[in-house]
Order: C-alpha cells, then sequence, then structure tokens
C-alpha cells in the first residue's frame, strides 16, 4: 500500500512497525533509567520533619500543632489574619470539628463571602515528596480540592509515610473492596508554565497550600 493513500492510523502503526524492525543504537547508554528520580531522604531524620521541609520547598505552608485544640486556636487567628470570613468544608467529620469550636463554614461554594478557602483531612502525607495523599472520599468531593483559591489540609503525625509506595500500601488495606473514584497527591500549590515560561499560580486549581499537621504520637 503506498503511504499517500493510507489512514493516519496506518502510518503510526507502520512507522512503529518499521521502528521495532530497524533498532537505532541507544544515544545515551550511561544513563541509568533505572535508578530514582527522587532526592534520598536521610533515615536518620523524622519523617515529619521531612516532610515539612519538603513541603515548604514545594511552595506550601506548613503549621504544627500540639493537639486538636491548638489547631482550631491558629485556625481562628489566621482566618482573622487574612480576613476570612468563613471556610469550605464536605467532610462530616471535619464539619463537627469546626462547629464544636465555632468556627464558620458552609457546605456550597456559592456560599462564600470573598475568597473561597476550602479545608479538607487527607489519606496520607508524603515525606519523601511533601505531597499530599487525598482521595473524594475523605474530602466530600473533587470540587472542594480543586475549585477553592485556598487549600488548607488537616492531616496527623500518624498518617505520615515515607514515599508512595508505603501510602498506596496503606490505601488498599484501608479500601479492600476498591479505591476511591479520586485517588490523587498534590505537591505544593498548583502552577503552571506552559504560558511563554511564566511561573502561574493557581491556573489548575489552588493558589496556596496550607497544611496543618496535628501531632498524634
Amino acid at each position: 500500500m503506498n503511504m499517500k493513500d493510507s489512514t493516519p492510523k496506518e502510518q503510526i502503526l507502520a512507522s512503529i512497525r518499521n521502528a521495532l524492525i530497524d533498532k537505532a543504537v541507544n544515544p545515551y547508554p550511561n544513563v541509568d533509567v533505572q535508578g530514582t528520580v527522587i532526592k534520598p531522604v536521610n533515615p536518620e531524620e523524622s519523617p515529619d520533619i521531612v516532610f515539612a521541609d519538603m513541603l515548604i520547598e514545594a511552595g506550601g505552608e506548613f503549621i504544627y500543632c500540639e493537639n486538636e485544640s491548638a489547631m482550631a486556636d491558629i485556625l481562628v487567628q489566621l482566618m482573622n489574619n487574612r480576613g476570612w470570613s468563613a471556610l469550605w468544608c464536605k467532610n462530616d467529620n471535619l464539619a463537627r470539628f469546626l462547629e464544636a469550636a465555632e468556627i464558620p463554614f458552609f457546605v456550597q461554594p456559592h456560599a462564600a463571602d470573598g475568597q473561597l478557602v476550602s479545608i479538607t483531612p487527607c489519606e496520607r502525607l508524603i515525606s519523601e515528596t511533601g505531597s499530599i495523599m487525598i482521595s473524594d472520599t475523605v474530602a466530600g468531593g473533587r470540587d472542594v480540592i480543586s475549585m477553592a483559591e485556598i487549600h488548607i489540609v488537616l492531616g496527623f503525625a500518624s498518617q505520615v509515610r515515607t514515599n508512595l509506595k508505603a501510602a498506596f500500601h496503606d490505601m488498599k488495606k484501608k479500601y479492600p473492596n476498591g479505591m476511591p473514584p479520586l485517588l490523587t497527591t498534590i505537591t505544593g500549590p498548583s502552577r503552571t508554565a506552559d504560558i511563554e515560561k511564566t511561573l502561574v499560580k493557581g491556573a489548575h486549581g489552588p493558589k496556596e497550600l496550607i497544611v496543618f499537621m496535628i501531632d498524634d504520637m
């Protein structure tokens, strides 16, 4: 068949077939494609400290709290300083915590007065990359993760894991009948440099990420 008369799909398959037949010499034989691409973590450092360092390096903000009461006090102070009248919360347990602490919140985003600031729990905290593992199950939906201008995450020291492998191991045990529809990791605020290589925050999600870690160990 003449390539000019073939369909685009047939042309692509033909190119792949030719490439498999006429294998090219690897121009980079010394590149280690099996090694880790993530900066190794010092095993002597505490995982929660490593998480805090990596989160800050990724552009997030870390706030340590001795207990839930201290967390509520710091959160109220932060809301007063930033002028937030209420938080967007869709998790029932977290909503009860906010209600007990007399912290205003709403469930529907259109109720926001000013900046849309969401607060969610998380599944795990990954110290190796400073990432937050979160699902729509614990968050209460996908919108509360992606639509807010500022995302506050409530985590516990007991949720810190060294790497993604350990975190996924936990998720398989927690959800034996199937993973949540959305299970993702967040590393720092949303940012992109797609347009003219100019870094823009908040292009595809929250432009600020704040993690409260409660010491429950």
